[in-house]
């Protein structure tokens, strides 16, 4: 087929994919198998290729994906229901002083959503919200948004959370750049959004504690963890991924210490190390029965096979794209574009998450769009991992009443529509805005 015919059935898949997602409520999972199956015939493909094409797509995405994202998984839930979360949050305040609880607030949620997906850590921590705005009179808001922010910044930007872990291995890049980027990216976002919007949007917006929420401090049967382990738990796998990653630019290929680090730093081994270490020290050593540790990772287990399904949906899509020929169409196309393909991947992004709501369907059909192109251009290295951090904040900004998101924080902090989108849309945006000129001006320096 020639290019124009093939480019108009990639543009004809993309709105048949918004169509079943937004308004035949069909399940992300099978709207992208069905799509690559359409996308896959009308192509031209013969029928075995279309077949075999989503089998490769779904098994070399999920080789990796299913593996980080289980084990991480498995980490954050040990964190939950160990109290780890609450435990950073009471260390930080303390730290910070009730004055500066907004910051307190967001360093926690940045810290916490590593490991924790992000609506089970923003219920663990809300009551939290409603102590510090009912003792002060503040409205929820200047509280809420922080932790917002900080949980919104993480999830979003820094693996093991499996948005960036999905895009990072569809578009090919390496975790280190990501989570290296991802923090750079993301601080500056986290202050904007959460303790300097949230005093600005709390005062303008008085909410207290709704009426039929009565929701009290979680109990533990046993005692909390220690702020230095949690802390350290954390920060394991970052830190031996980040190691694996410089080791190749600072040692020369061959080097016994760079083998070493680059077989710890391995995201397989280092979330391995760090969950048989978390089974440890926050299960075992805290007198939870080996019976018990097992039934928590197994229900840990239960919210991210959903993304891993998802996920080797978007990586048949982007197979299928390939194989079609479709994608090099798409990708020479954006290549004669005028602009770069930092600014592509954020733009693609943006659209879809608008149009559909869901960030994690955002990012995985934005990565598989703009796949073709990083291969064209021969886009490697650092520049790889700039680009899911801007896929990444394109997914997230403009968050309104398509997204689970907003309907979660509209319910728990009592809001009228008008309210959420002048509080959690603007914060979305100001998150995902922030990190995309982040990564922009990064990008001027790195190639």
């Amino acid at each position: 087929m020639d290019g124009s015919t093939l480019i108009m059935i990639a543009l004809a898949s993309i709105f048949i994919l918004l169509f079943l997602v937004m308004r035949t409520k069909l399940h992300a999972f099978v709207a992208l198998l069905l799509v690559s199956l359409l996308l896959g015939i009308a192509a031209g493909m013969p029928l075995g290729e279309v077949i075999q094409s989503i089998q490769n797509g779904m098994g070399g995405t999920l080789g990796f994906v299913a593996v980080v994202v289980g084990l991480g998984a498995m980490f954050g839930k040990m964190l939950e229901v160990s109290g780890g979360a609450e435990r950073l949050a009471a260390t930080m305040i303390g730290k910070f002083g009730e004055d500066k609880a907004q910051w307190a607030l967001g360093v926690t949620g940045f810290i916490v959503a590593i490991p924790v997906f992000f609506d089970v850590g923003f219920i663990i921590l809300v009551p939290i919200v409603y102590s510090l705005a009912k003792k002060t009179g503040k409205s929820l808001l200047h509280y809420g948004i922080p932790l917002l922010a900080g949980l919104a910044v993480t999830h979003s930007f820094i693996p093991p959370t499996p948005g960036p872990i999905a895009v990072a291995e569809l578009v090919g890049a390496e975790l280190g750049w990501v989570i290296l980027f991802g923090i750079l990216a993301g601080i500056p976002s986290m202050i904007l959004a959460g303790p300097l919007f949230g005093r600005y949007i709390g005062k303008r917006i008085q909410l207290s504690i709704p009426d039929y929420m009565d929701i009290k401090e979680q109990e533990y049967d046993k005692e909390l963890p220690s702020f230095g382990m949690i802390i350290s738990l954390i920060l394991i796998p970052l830190v031996l991924i980040l190691f694996n990653t410089l080791s190749a630019v600072v040692l020369e290929e061959g080097n016994q210490v760079r083998e070493i680090l680059t077989f710890l730093g391995h995201p397989f081994v280092a979330l391995t190390i760090a969950t048989m270490l978390t089974f440890y020290f926050l299960g075992t050593r805290r007198g939870y029965s080996r019976q018990e540790v097992q039934d928590i990772a197994t229900k840990a287990l239960e919210p991210a096979g959903i993304i891993i399904l998802v996920t080797g949906a978007g990586g048949v899509f982007k197979q299928v794209l390939i194989d079609s020929g479709v994608g090099d169409v798409l990708g020479e196309m954006m290549g004669d574009s005028a602009l770069p393909p930092i600014v592509l991947a954020f733009l693609i992004a943006s659209a879809v998450r608008v149009a559909q709501g869901s960030a994690t369907v955002a990012m995985v059909t934005a990565a598989g769009l703009i796949a073709p192109l990083l291969e064209i251009v021969g886009m490697t290295g650092p520049a790889l991992g700039l680009i899911v951090i801007s896929i990444a904040a394109g997914a997230t900004v403009l968050s309104h009443v398509n997204d689970s998101g907003f309907w979660l924080v509209n319910r728990y902090f009592g809001m009228s529509v008008k309210d959420t989108l002048k509080s959690w849309t603007v914060m979305e945006t100001i998150i995902g805005l922030t990190g995309f000129v982040v990564v922009l001006v990064l990008s001027f320096f790195i190639t």
